[in-house]
């Protein structure tokens, strides 16, 4: 079982279906303030839903595609965190997240963030991390923006969001920046 701590309070741990339940109540109890982001929450109608997901999320990391963890803050599982894709070809890890609504304001996804970065250059020995937001998603572009990633540019209507397209502003950090730092 993969379990990284990060601090005293958060802790990442691969996806596992016994917590399927507590998944999806914290995706049904943000659901809308998610829907705003999020693409897939139409899709997401109930526990089994979550675990499709987790078996997909499971069978990536066998095949060495993705790690898709859960983020406990304080031994609660609060929301996800991920490398959505790994590209072993050109070492790039896509680091993708959500945090439950009332979970929102304690600095838990940057302290997430910047472990998964740490995590993709000292442990993966990859060379680059993305993350990728809505332009308008201020709150998620923050992130990587607090953490001194370089705002590589925009991607025009990246995003389908169910009745409209979002423009994504893709963030970069190599490692020998990070490393630097």
């Amino acid at each position: 079982m993969f379990v990284y701590k990060i601090d005293e309070e958060i802790s990442l741990k691969l996806v596992e279906l016994k917590d399927a339940e507590r998944v999806f109540e914290l995706t049904d109890n943000s659901r809308e303030y998610l829907r705003e982001w999020l693409p897939w929450l139409d899709m997401t109608t109930s526990v089994e839903d979550t675990k499709g997901f987790i078996k997909s999320c499971l069978k990536s990391y066998a095949e060495n595609k993705s790690i898709t963890t859960f983020i406990l803050f304080k031994g609660e599982i609060v929301g996800t965190a991920s490398y959505n894709k790994i590209d072993w070809t050109n070492k790039i890890a896509y680091i993708g997240y959500w945090l439950g609504k009332n979970y929102q304001g304690n600095g838990i996804m940057t302290r997430v963030a910047k472990a998964l970065t740490d995590y993709a250059f000292n442990d993966l020995g990859l060379n680059k991390v993305d993350i990728s937001a809505a332009v308008e998603n201020k709150k998620s572009r923050s992130i990587p923006e607090r953490l001194g990633f370089v705002n590589e540019g925009c991607i025009r209507q990246a995003e389908w969001l169910y009745d409209h397209y979002v423009d994504h502003i893709v963030y970069g950090m190599l490692a020998k920046d990070w490393n630097n730092k």
